[in-house]
């Protein structure tokens, strides 16, 4: 073997290691890149979307600041320590002024009485030094203050508010996914059915080309069959369009990507309108407190009570411990400053703060809370109104609902038969073609009509679910 042959085979063996790292990291990045497929059932879904939704996470940091708020309020009755320190260059010193002949000397003599005439200068002495510095160290402890428990239990309500307000944003998303899942869920019932419809059409399509071409039937009825052929297939190209968009309105409710791939496994083709009624119970009485919207009401209406009654304890006295410690020096020579001994100084404080009079402002603050709680309680009382009615709307609706899928349920068994006899008249050749595209329209839109009643039902159960507190009972 020669040495170009064997360098070649070198060459050769060296390049295919490259290509085959390319490979490999080319396929590793595709594998990487390829979007994540998931299964959810609607409670799945649900779960999944009450933690990975934008809008419960933005809740939960709502809660966390709220938890913050709370230990604000608890830490004024730890002990308050600051440490400062100060170093003051004086660049002109002020002077004290003495009158001339020194502290207690007569300001005005008489002639020859031995003193200083009245128009002797005065003396001026500096009052300080060039340098000055201090470090103290100070501790405030509040011993009393008639407000604060006020505060602890308007605190306590306050984390309930703030947890509550992150149930209320995932019954939000727990109606908003439950909304898609079904749409999803039923678009795709019917795709099936215009696929089943055009692989019917289509073959009755053949069925009467190859008549035409034997002379029994005109060229005008494989004209018309193309033509509902071609609507068919426009109408599942728009259908399927509307499952696309489908999809990405249900992964943006409950926080996924949109190149995830999701994977429904619920399934609606084998309900009947019996089963869809035994699954909606009405109950004669509510308990407001199932709704979220109710209980976050009651809380405010708490936190607004205990803001009135602050008020009136800021009429109490305010009690204030200190303790300072610390040391100074002053000297004019700043090298001096640093070299010298400096002085130390302590001191203990208690300060009271009695409110006597204040122009009338805690009165009429007062007045603004009380309005403020009154305003909360009509408010309770008329959300409670508005309870009642979203209820009876939603059992009117879902019994509506129910009977109108009755209906197109027997209207669609209906067509369906009538476009069966109709074909077999025809093919027998006691019937025309065009009582085969007339039932054919017919059933199709007897199809359109069953499953948008069939989604208006589910809609209307999730507003019903929503109205009467079940529809989201996680944590």
């Amino acid at each position: 073997m020669s040495i170009y042959t064997i360098m070649t085979f070198r060459n050769t063996r060296r390049i295919l290691a490259v290509w085959l790292l390319s490979l490999l990291s080319s396929t590793s990045l595709v594998w990487a890149q390829q979007p994540q497929r998931q299964e959810f059932s609607l409670q799945e879904a649900i779960q999944f979307a009450t933690s990975a939704n934008i809008n419960v996470q933005t809740s939960r940091l709502d809660a966390a600041s709220a938890e913050s708020r709370i230990k604000e309020v608890k830490s004024t009755t730890l002990p308050q320590v600051s440490i400062g320190s100060l170093l003051t260059y004086n660049a002109i010193i002020q002077r004290f002024i003495l009158p001339a002949g020194g502290f207690g000397a007569p300001s005005s003599t008489t002639a020859g009485s031995g003193t200083q005439p009245e128009d002797a200068a005065v003396t001026a002495i500096p009052f300080g030094v060039n340098f000055q510095g201090n470090v103290q160290a100070t501790v405030n402890q509040l011993l009393f203050d008639a407000s604060y428990k006020i505060g602890l239990k308007a605190a306590a309500t306050l984390r309930e508010l703030s947890q509550k307000n992150v149930t209320a944003s995932k019954i939000n998303v727990a109606e908003q996914v439950a909304k898609a899942y079904y749409n999803v869920l039923v678009s795709e019932e019917r795709i099936k059915l215009l696929d089943y419809n055009i692989s019917r059409i289509d073959s009755l399509y053949k069925e009467t080309q190859a008549l035409n071409k034997q002379g029994f039937v005109e060229k005008i009825d494989v004209d018309r069959l193309e033509v509902q052929s071609n609507n068919l297939k426009a109408e599942r190209q728009n259908v399927q369009n509307l499952i696309g968009l489908s999809y990405y309105l249900l992964k943006f409710q409950m926080g996924l990507g949109t190149n995830d791939v999701v994977v429904l496994t619920d399934k609606i083709q084998d309900l009947n309108p019996d089963q869809l009624e035994r699954s909606v119970a009405f109950t004669p009485e509510f308990d407001y407190s199932q709704r979220v919207e109710f209980s976050v009401l009651q809380s405010q209406i708490t936190l607004a009570d205990l803001d009135y009654q602050s008020i009136a304890k800021q009429y109490f006295p305010r009690v204030v411990a200190s303790a300072t410690y610390g040391h100074n020096n002053g000297r004019n020579n700043l090298g001096d400053f640093f070299t010298t001994t400096w002085f130390n100084s302590a001191a203990i404080n208690l300060q009271i703060q009695v409110p006597v009079f204040d122009g009338f402002q805690k009165r009429y603050a007062a007045q603004q809370r009380k309005i403020a709680l009154d305003k909360a309680r009509l408010g309770s009382n008329l959300l409670k109104n508005s309870i009642d009615l979203q209820i009876r709307q939603s059992q009117i609706t879902i019994q509506n609902s129910l009977q109108t899928l009755r209906t197109q349920k027997r209207n669609l068994d209906l067509a369906q038969e009538i476009l069966r006899v109709t074909r077999i008249k025809y093919k027998e050749g006691v019937g025309s073609n065009i009582e085969v595209l007339n039932a054919e329209s017919s059933s199709r839109e007897a199809q359109t009509n069953y499953f948008a009643s069939l989604l208006d039902f589910m809609l209307a159960k999730v507003d019903y679910d929503k109205a009467t507190g079940k529809l989201y009972t996680g944590n």
